[in-house]
């Protein structure tokens, strides 16, 4: 079995078992994937655009919704629609913020919509410098559209991000950051992207204290 299928076989165990830590016969550690994943200094952002992942928000699974509206239908509560009927346009909703714990109401607006951001986990101008410049437009494009890989957070504190990596940035509320580094573990791993030194000890680091 080569590198990449030992991989690949790593994270799809670990999204099965759904859970950022855990130890037994069958199921992978994040270590023991972090351990399949290379380890390099970031590549120069020369070439990025937003572009080069394909149009924002397409409608990848074809069920009728792009895919920031379904990313907001799944981690809103209490939504509202924008019409009779409608599942995909949301005028409403309430967000627990998973980065900060707090409880964000949403509004679609020109002035109110961006307080409540998509967040790519895995950043898209990071994960240019991680080798997602030798992927193919398709690979990006599904990449910048992967659920797994996309949270609607608080807009300030997805801003506040940027193209920061776990040696960087980490959300504010610690009680998230096992299972945030442990997404983005399982995406770079999944579309065969690296970490680079500092960010490697620093999920090493976190992942150590995960239950």
């Amino acid at each position: 079995m080569s590198r990449l299928e030992i991989r690949i076989t790593l994270v799809l165990a670990l999204f099965v078992a759904g859970l950022p830590h855990v130890s037994n016969a069958t199921t992978p550690t994040v270590a023991d994937v972090i351990a399949t994943v290379d380890v390099k200094g970031r590549a120069p952002k020369t070439g990025y655009t937003r572009d080069q992942f394909g149009p924002a928000w397409k409608d990848v699974d074809a069920n009728g919704c792009d895919t920031r509206n379904d990313i907001l239908k799944r981690d809103l509560k209490s939504i509202v629609y924008k019409g009779v009927g409608e599942d995909c346009v949301i005028l409403s909703g309430v967000l627990t913020d998973p980065y900060s714990g707090e409880t964000i109401n949403f509004l679609r607006g020109v002035a109110t919509s961006s307080e409540i951001q998509i967040d790519h986990v895995v950043a898209l101008s990071n994960a240019w410098q991680t080798g997602a410049f030798k992927l193919t437009l398709a690979q990006r494009s599904a990449f910048a559209n992967d659920p797994s890989n996309l949270l609607a957070v608080k807009g300030k504190l997805n801003s506040q991000k940027g193209d920061g990596d776990a040696a960087t940035w980490l959300p504010p509320r610690k009680s998230y950051r096992c299972e945030y580094v442990t997404k983005q573990v399982m995406v770079k791993a999944k579309y065969g992207l690296w970490l680079t030194a500092p960010e490697k000890a620093a999920i090493l680091k976190i992942v150590k204290s995960c239950p």
